[in-house]
C-alpha cells in the first residue's frame, strides 16, 4: 500500500496536531508541579512524537490513529504538569462523587490499551497478510498488554532507582491494587478500541487504496 496513494487534502493535518502538541508541552513545561516528574511524564509523548516524524515519510498512519496518538500524549502532558494524583478536573471529580482517590492514571492506562490497539492494528493490516479477523485481534490486544506490561517494569525501575522522587510518577495513592487494575485497563482499552473502532479503521484503510 504505496504513500503516495493517500490523499494530499490531508497532509496538513498531522502538523497541525503536531504544532498543537508542542504548544501543549510549552504550557505544560511552565511552573510544573514537579519537573522530574513532568520529564518522566512527557518523555514517551515526546519521543513516540519524534519516531512519528523521524517515519513520516515512508509510514504515514491514518488521521485517525494521529488523533488518537495526540489524545494520548496529552494525557501523558497534563499529568506531567500536575501529576496525575492532583489533576484538577479529576480532583473535583473525586471531592463531587466522594470517591477514594483522584483517577486520572486510570484514564491515563485505558489509553494505554485503546490507543497502541488502533497502531498495532494499522501496521499489522498494512505490513503483514492477515486481515481483520481474530487472529488480528489476538496479536493486537497481546501487543498491548506486553507494552503496558513493559511500561509497568519500567514505572518499577524508576521507582527503585530515584526511591521517593518517583512516587508522583507512580501516582498510586497507596493503592495496593495500582498494577492490577493498570493492566485490566489496558485490556479494556484494547478490546474497546477493537470493538468500536474497527469498521470506522477498515474504512479509512480502504481509502488509503484510492
Amino acid at each position: 500500500m504505496s504513500q503516495a496513494k493517500i490523499s494530499c487534502k490531508n497532509d496538513r493535518y498531522p502538523l497541525v496536531l503536531l504544532v498543537l502538541l508542542v504548544l501543549a508541552l510549552i504550557w505544560s513545561w511552565i511552573r510544573p508541579a514537579d519537573y522530574f516528574t513532568w520529564i518522566l511524564e512527557v518523555l514517551p509523548a515526546v519521543l513516540g512524537a519524534g519516531l512519528l516524524v523521524a517515519i513520516y515519510r515512508r509510514f504515514r498512519f491514518t488521521n485517525l490513529v494521529y488523533t488518537l496518538i495526540w489524545l494520548h500524549a496529552l494525557i501523558l502532558i497534563i499529568g506531567g504538569h500536575y501529576t496525575y494524583a492532583e489533576m484538577p478536573l479529576f480532583n473535583w471529580i473525586r471531592d463531587t462523587f466522594e470517591l477514594e482517590r483522584n483517577y486520572y492514571d486510570r484514564l491515563g492506562h485505558f489509553a494505554q490499551g485503546f490507543v497502541p490497539a488502533l497502531i498495532v492494528r494499522e501496521v499489522l493490516l498494512r505490513k503483514t497478510t492477515l486481515g481483520s479477523g481474530g487472529w488480528l485481534t489476538f496479536l493486537t490486544v497481546s501487543v498491548c498488554l506486553a507494552i503496558s506490561a513493559a511500561y509497568e517494569l519500567i514505572e518499577f525501575a524508576v521507582a527503585k532507582a530515584t526511591g521517593t522522587a518517583a512516587e508522583a510518577f507512580l501516582g498510586t495513592q497507596g493503592d495496593v491494587w495500582d498494577t492490577q487494575w493498570d493492566m485490566l485497563l489496558a485490556l479494556l482499552g484494547a478490546l474497546t478500541a477493537v470493538i468500536w473502532l474497527s469498521g470506522v479503521h477498515n474504512k479509512l484503510l480502504k481509502q488509503l487504496k484510492h
